[in-house]
């Protein structure tokens, strides 16, 4: 019966090619704007590292008390990063499970080959426990211990596209790198390793940028030899003295700063210390109002960050608003088709048709319409996916990919939206009383 009835759609469908064409290219336009905004919205807004971030929180510290609110916000917030003081107590204090302090770094590599010239590259000083608080996949070897970290060891993790360029992607752990004029032993490869949104450190990236975490070194190694910060710095005061010392012992924030807790009890114990610790600052002199602290969850943290952009949700919002109005203009044709029909129904009715299978035969009807216009919508959505980057930055645009779950998602979107717009045409078209069509015919 179901081939009946398809076979009835698409008869009819061929009977008005103008209005059939139409309503396939109202849905095919409508799902292809809300498909594409869908899909940069999903990469903006996932979850980098779900089985862990229910257990990741980014403590924030007021250093700056009311000079940090000098252009009158009410916002009280202290700042999203913390100064050189305040991250090397809390790291000496160790009141997490796994911590780090972290700071961008932009070194310069000399490869093996003498005759390559040197290659600048990102990438992060942080301590040995970055690496298993965020789950970083190694594809040979693996971070630097903790002894190294107090040694300030010349040791490196290498991801794998800096890998590839110097070793060829070979295990090159064991080897020796030349970083800023210095000999770094490799201990680990990462496997190509970028999460998006770069979770560990939005305060420098905003959760998203071109750029790529090619090596990480040690947090006091990179101090002692005093590698500069290439992030962000933000001073509530100019520091007194000049260069990367005088950062070090100003108020200015550069330095990001995670840890991983176990569960809600030790979350609420890392709260008490950082109020105490804040309280210690307070009677020491250096801090002299309240404390003023947060600890929040990498949900949270990346919702007070702003990392998924307003200009995509706004797209979102706008392509969805499109998608309804497609859809009731659909509808609206649906409607118009099938009373037009009204003779046709009649006789069907007269001679037994069941009010259920006028139904079927036109949901299926408006089914095909919206599957067409799927597939056609996925054309669309392809050239839409690759053509974000004239309207979004490169760093959010690069992110949109038109995989099977989306493929599957556009189609699924497709006929049931279409369906859905055709229910009311549909019920119009079984209420059809036969007697009064015969009549009038």
């Amino acid at each position: 019966m179901l081939g009946y009835y398809v076979d009835l759609a698409v008869r009819s469908l061929k009977r008005s090619p103008g209005l059939t064409a139409l309503m396939i290219l109202a849905i095919a336009f409508g799902v292809a704007a809300s498909m594409t905004s869908y899909s940069v919205f999903r990469a903006v807004s996932g979850d980098p590292i779900p089985w862990k971030s229910a257990h990741l929180y980014v403590p924030q510290i007021d250093m700056w008390g009311q000079k940090g609110h000098r252009d009158g916000s009410s916002n009280n917030d202290p700042p999203d990063a913390m100064d050189y003081l305040d991250a090397i107590a809390l790291m000496r204090d160790h009141r997490a499970k796994y911590q780090s302090a972290m700071y961008a770094i932009s070194p310069s590599i000399v490869p093996p080959d003498a005759s390559k010239h040197p290659i600048n590259v990102g990438g992060h000083a942080v301590y040995s426990e970055f690496f298993p608080m965020t789950d970083a996949p190694f594809k040979y070897g693996s971070g630097w211990s903790s002894a190294e970290d107090t040694q300030r060891a010349a040791v490196v993790v290498l991801n794998g596209e800096i890998n590839q360029k110097l070793f060829g992607g070979g295990n090159s752990v064991g080897k020796t790198v030349n970083i800023d004029g210095k000999d770094y032993r490799v201990v680990g490869v990462l496997d190509n390793w970028s999460p998006k949104p770069v979770f560990f450190d939005v305060v420098n990236t905003g959760g998203f940028t071109t750029g790529h975490e090619d090596v990480f070194i040690p947090f006091l190694r990179a101090i002692d030899i005093g590698m500069p910060n290439n992030g962000n710095t933000n001073c509530s005061e100019i520091p007194k003295s000049s260069g990367f010392v005088g950062l070090q012992q100003s108020t200015c924030v550069w330095i990001s700063f995670m840890v991983e807790l176990d569960d809600k009890a030790a979350a609420a114990a890392y709260r008490e210390y950082l109020d105490g610790y804040a309280r210690d600052q307070k009677q020491a002199g250096r801090f002299s109002w309240a404390p003023n602290n947060r600890l929040r969850d990498l949900h949270e943290w990346l919702d007070s960050e702003h990392v998924v952009p307003s200009d995509t949700q706004i797209s979102l919002v706008v392509a969805l608003g499109l998608l309804v109005v497609c859809l009731v203009n659909t509808a609206g044709l649906l409607l118009a088709k099938f009373l037009r029909r009204s003779s046709e129904i009649g006789v069907r009715r007269a001679l037994g048709a069941p009010r259920m299978a006028i139904y079927t035969q036109f949901l299926i009807e408006a089914a095909i319409v919206g599957l067409t216009g799927g597939v056609l919508g996925l054309l669309l959505t392809w050239i839409g996916i690759h053509s974000v980057s004239w309207v979004l930055p490169k760093e959010i645009a690069s992110l949109a990919r038109l995989d099977i779950g989306l493929l599957l998602l556009t189609l699924l979107v497709a006929v049931v939206a279409t369906m859905l717009a055709g229910l009311y045409p549909t019920f119009r078209a079984s209420r059809v009383q036969p007697a009064l069509q015969l009549k009038s015919n």
